[in-house]
């Protein structure tokens, strides 16, 4: 109510232009304005007002175009933002290369376990640098062939890996500008994978470059079928479409392409140059004049006679819509279901008959392309089960993440073909390989669910902290003290890796026992930090928490083991605990005198390792394993591991304190003489 109809608006602005002659600059500005903020209807009049003070260009057409996009990805009920709906699934879809969308040719694995083609990352050096997809940095070199990938792609689609040999080949033709040659490639190409889109759009191009225009709105008809929703596909048929003069329709793409992506500098350029079109078949390069767009003529005039017609049907709306879109001759809201309908259509091929094997479940993805799958074709070479966590060395082979490091722990050389791999090593990253962990999941869930069930109940076995407990065969080690330790033996990294992977972080200490091979008590340790060199080897910060007796001894992968039961002190109450608190001052003061009539230097080492002397405890009961300052005492005393092991053993604090007292008494005596 009390809006004037547009097309008087129209007379009173060019009314005006007549009179005062306003700047078309600030025309343009109000048009940007109005566009921007939605009001479309309003804003055509303006910018053929300012076309007419002054030849507009292409880009000065950035927010019209911005802004007729939006209406389309409003219409077509795409999400917000960029992006678009999921591409129609194929049984090989799973094995595209996302750098060019087309099917894995001589797939290559990076560090960070994406897969690409080989003659992609090649020519793109930056990607082969870092990951097009998670920004990870590749490393110094390209890797190798995945081996295993390889095959298996070429066993399940040889006709697909067949096609993509193809399109490599006509790529490097279309590159020398043989571009028949190229044309046969993708002609045969086709033949062997008529429903890969990629195929269709590359022909697409080079029938554009041969100025076959119409074989190249053809093909890249076809591949918007078989993807609706992918934008290299309608660039390419906005392209043809424009190269055949038919303006309004390639407009339409383009615009599609922006509502998918509204980031996209050709489609918007594209969008742009067909907006300032002077007449069909003619594109103005330099200044044209907007007024004599047919495009944007015939969308204002749709405008008008669509608000009437709203007006007619009493059809409220909270924004006006884009004049573009309002067109019914249109033909974008028609999209609308066309990736159903695009599932049940077939793509006609010229040369062949269409590809079973390639069809066979395309509608829904769910089927394999061949009877079965072998599952051995699945199986780590080294362990001979089914990939779990598989990893890909830069050589090429895959393994399992703990076979792999397993077999890095003896020799950082690759188990298969012996490549150095000192660099994989020095990193300390294992990504698993994406697609070989798809393509478990998808071909082979069942053997998938098993191998996942078998890890699982060896970690559980791992976790217990009281049946085969790993030992690490060493030093004496106590309650509360720091025991740094630096790990160089294979069996012990496989053993300190596991602590960190069960989330344990946990591991026993013993000493070494002729007979039984370890000692029959020991001490719980925790790690609290690794620190991981280029060889392999690690330094372990760790602390001791609590003791145990050994009950049975044996041995697992390389290393210790044992059936543990925790020991703890025996408290005790009434006149026995006040004679307890009488010893424990005396002894604790004992021991602090001690300490401090060392050497300065030798006391300088002594807190260097083992920190200071802890507080005296107000009860020392409090703690199963008796007062932390009695361990830290036994540990920087100069006693042999046989005659420190028998304090790790007692349950009596007070025959602890007076073991500890008789030491210090012996140690005064040995000083003073």
């Amino acid at each position: 109510m009390g809006s004037r109809p547009e097309p008087l608006q129209a007379q009173n602005l060019e009314a005006a232009s007549g009179s005062r002659g306003p700047e078309w600059r600030a025309l343009l500005g109000r048009a940007d304005a109005l566009a921007f903020g939605g009001r479309l209807h309003e804003a055509l009049p303006l910018y053929q007002l300012a076309s007419r003070q002054r030849q507009l260009r292409a880009e000065q057409l950035d927010k019209l175009v911005e802004c007729l996009a939006r209406g389309v990805r409003l219409k077509e009920g795409l999400p917000a933002g960029s992006g678009a709906p999921q591409p129609r699934d194929r049984d090989w879809d799973g094995c595209r290369c996302r750098k060019c969308h087309g099917f894995l040719f001589e797939p290559v694995s990076l560090p960070c376990g994406h897969t690409f083609c080989k003659k992609c990352l090649e020519t793109d050096r930056a990607a082969a640098a870092r990951c097009v997809l998670c920004r990870e940095e590749g490393g110094g070199r390209l890797p190798r062939v995945n081996v295993i990938l390889s095959n298996l792609l070429a066993k399940w689609f040889p006709r697909q890996v067949r096609a993509s040999q193809l399109r490599h080949e006509g790529n490097v033709l279309y590159r020398e500008k043989k571009l028949h040659a190229a044309l046969q490639k993708y002609d045969e190409a086709l033949s062997l994978a008529p429903n890969d889109h990629l195929l269709y759009s590359n022909r697409s191009q080079i029938n554009s470059t041969l100025k076959a225009c119409e074989d190249a709105l053809h093909d890249a008809e076809a591949a918007c079928r078989l993807q609706p929703y992918w934008l290299k596909g309608h660039l390419r048929k906005g392209q043809a479409l424009a190269n055949l003069g038919k303006t309004e329709e390639a407009l339409r793409e383009f615009l599609f392409c922006l509502a998918l992506d509204m980031g996209n500098k050709t489609a918007k350029s594209e969008a742009q140059k067909v907006n300032v079109e002077q007449k069909k078949g003619f594109p103005v390069q330099e200044e044209p004049n907007v007024t004599n767009s047919g495009c944007l003529r015939k969308s204002l005039q749709t405008t008008e006679s669509r608000e009437n017609c709203s007006e007619e049907e009493n059809k409220p709306t909270s924004v006006p819509e884009p004049a573009f879109l309002m067109s019914e001759k249109c033909g974008l809201l028609k999209r609308k279901g066309c990736l159903e309908e695009a599932r049940a259509a077939e793509v006609p091929c010229k040369l062949l008959k269409k590809d079973t094997a390639d069809t066979k479940g395309s509608s829904t993805g769910q089927h394999t392309p061949f009877e079965s799958v072998d599952p051995s074709d699945l199986d780590c070479s080294l362990c001979m089960r089914l990939f779990y966590e598989p990893v890909t060395t830069p050589c090429g082979h895959t393994f399992c993440l703990k076979c792999l490091e397993r077999c890095l722990d003896h020799n950082p050389k690759c188990p298969l073909c012996k490549e150095g791999l000192s660099e994989c090593l020095a990193m300390r990253k294992y990504c698993k390989t994406v697609l070989m962990e798809e393509l478990i999941a998808r071909y082979l869930p069942e053997e998938l669910t098993e191998r996942r069930k078998i890890h699982e109940e060896e970690i559980a076995e791992l976790s217990n902290l009281n049946k085969n407990v790993p030992i690490f065969v060493c030093t004496m080690a106590y309650p509360t003290v720091p025991c740094p330790l630096h790990i160089f033996e294979p069996c012990y990294r496989l053993m300190i890796r596991r602590c960190m992977e069960t989330g344990t972080k946990q591991f026993g200490m013993c000493i070494s026992d002729p007979v039984k091979g370890f000692a029959d008590y020991g001490c719980i340790l925790e790690i609290r930090n690794v620190e991981f060199f280029a060889d392999g080897r690690s330094v372990v910060d760790s602390i001791g928490k609590r003791r145990f007796k050994v009950i049975q001894h044996s041995q697992r992968d390389g290393y210790n083991t044992a059936d543990i039961e925790y020991i703890e002190d025996q408290k005790v109450q009434g006149q026995d605990y006040a004679e307890l608190l009488v010893l424990h001052d005396s002894v604790y003061d004992q021991a602090y005198m001690w300490f401090n009539s060392l050497k300065q230097a030798l006391k300088s080492r002594i807190l260097s390792h083992f920190g200071p002397m802890p507080a005296k405890d107000p009860d020392p009961q409090a703690n199963p394993n008796g007062p932390a300052w009695c361990w830290w005492v036994l540990a920087v005393l100069p006693l042999e591991n046989r005659a420190q092991l028998p304090f790790l053993a007692m349950k009596s604090l007070k025959d602890r304190l007076n073991g500890i007292r008789r030491v210090l008494t012996f140690m005064s005596r040995t000083r003073s003489r």
